[in-house]
């Protein structure tokens, strides 16, 4: 009984929608298969004289049939809809959650709305088919209607493929060589041509022509076309190069002073590289200034395994002197030294006695010099350093002297690339090497402050005293 009064209703609804199209004026009798039953009979009665009562109150007003067709199609798409998201949708996520797209590509499809966005196509079918069933509606009515649901479904499916290829893009940098070759660049472009082809099929459904009538006046259009996407054409460029030659990768770290950008590359996409510097702050660059403009990236350090300390140290020129045998004999105490000492008094013994052979008087005679046993232990305790590089350049050179002292220079590699580690290896080594200058006799040259210059001045004053009080 139940099923024979809901396909009862069934038609009710049916009939009340394509009543024009019934073509009588009395009341309709509905026959339902096996309706032999006294219930049915007596149903059907009761429709007849509700559907004559109002056909009877309707009379005068024939526009509430198409009202009533109208709210009845639009209560039709909306339940389309209800069914789509609340039944169908729930059903192909539970589908995704259980098979191979389940875990972050199940969820990135939900969560992007690629499945959401196709679902409302079926409300705008729903509209686009039922809208000539509609009693007295024009034609342009018709026309325009199903039009209007053509281009939102266009627009619907374009936005659902852009949300699709941002899952792709999701979904590919999970890869571990995504950083090397992203594709944020080429998923921007694609739904740039995306847009522009979507919009071209929207116009031309709306006003019923061809997309080929409004492609074929594109090509008057190029020149315009070209100027106002001049800037998205060289990011391209640039962008194909960037890739291409492997020149910045995400994670990188990129120097460019000229756009005050310092610190990781964070993202690369089709018109900029963001860029968070060291203070936090993020710069924006356009991606063709790395074409025109210069820049240093740093991966080759990383990659390498070492970072350079290259550091001077300004010494006195005033205290560079040659060392006695009582000085030579102290400078063999260090252990590193040894062997250098010995080989250059060895050296040097041999020069001293060729030139007193030959006459030559004893002040042309080569000496070990501080300076230069510094600069020997400072190699040397390099090379011994566990934290030095050993497989890269090491060097210890004198500069040209300036106003400033004479810079001895230190040259080589940590073996350690990360910023706090290196950081505390070269701090380690100069606190070392500044601690130990007086053992060889050299002072370090700095400016003057006020203060050196006030206690150079009490000094004096009481030198002066000292030597004003012995006078009297």
């Amino acid at each position: 009984m139940v099923v024979r009064q809901t396909c009862a209703a069934v038609e009710i609804i049916c009939f009340l929608v394509q009543c024009q199209c019934v073509g009588i004026r009395g009341y309709p009798m509905l026959y339902i298969e096996g309706g032999c039953d006294f219930g049915v009979m007596m149903f059907n009665a009761s429709i007849a004289i509700t559907w004559t009562h109002l056909h009877d109150v309707l009379a005068p007003y024939p526009w509430v049939y198409r009202v009533l067709a109208t709210i009845m199609l639009l209560l039709a798409a909306w339940f389309a809809n209800w069914v789509t998201k609340r039944v169908l949708l729930r059903g192909v996520q539970r589908v995704l959650r259980s098979s191979v797209l389940a875990g972050e590509e199940g969820g990135y499809g939900m969560r992007l709305g690629v499945i959401p966005r196709l679902a409302n196509v079926v409300p705008a079918l729903v509209l686009s088919l039922g809208v000539a069933a509609v009693p007295d509606v024009p034609l342009v009515v018709v026309a325009v209607v199903r039009n209007v649901c053509t281009a939102f479904i266009v627009l619907t499916v374009a936005l659902a493929l852009a949300r699709l290829m941002d899952l792709a893009n999701q979904v590919y940098e999970r890869r571990p060589d995504a950083q090397h070759k992203p594709i944020k660049s080429y998923v921007q472009l694609l739904k740039i041509v995306l847009g522009l082809f979507t919009a071209v099929l929207m116009i031309s459904v709306l006003i019923d022509k061809s997309p080929l009538i409004l492609l074929s006046g594109l090509g008057a259009m190029m020149a315009v076309l070209i100027l106002v996407f001049q800037d998205t054409l060289l990011s391209l460029v640039a962008s194909v190069t960037i890739n291409s030659n492997d020149m910045v990768r995400v994670g990188d770290w990129i120097e460019m002073p000229q756009q005050g950008a310092d610190g990781d590359v964070i993202d690369i996409a089709l018109h900029t590289i963001k860029v968070q510097n060291w203070d936090k702050t993020i710069t924006a660059i356009p991606i063709k200034r790395l074409i025109s403009d210069s820049f240093k990236n740093w991966r080759g350090m990383h990659e390498s395994g070492g970072r350079r300390i290259k550091r001077s140290l300004f010494l006195d020129q005033c205290s560079v002197r040659f060392l006695d045998d009582s000085e030579i004999a102290r400078m063999r105490e260090f252990s590193i030294l040894r062997d250098y000492i010995d080989a250059k008094c060895e050296s040097l013994a041999e020069w001293n006695v060729a030139l007193s052979s030959q006459g030559v008087a004893s002040v042309n005679a080569r000496r070990i010099t501080n300076l230069g046993t510094f600069r020997a232990y400072v190699e040397h305790y390099l090379r011994a350093s566990p934290h030095v590089h050993q497989e890269m350049t090491l060097l210890v050179r004198q500069l040209q002297p300036t106003d400033l002292g004479l810079p001895l220079e230190i040259y080589c590699f940590t073996n350690n690339t990360d910023w706090v580690a290196y950081e505390q290896i070269q701090s380690d080594i100069f606190d070392h090497l500044l601690a130990l200058l007086p053992h060889f006799g050299l002072r370090v040259f700095q400016s003057s402050s006020d203060t050196m210059l006030m206690e150079t001045a009490q000094r004096l004053s009481a030198i002066s005293a000292a030597l004003t009080g012995r006078a009297h």
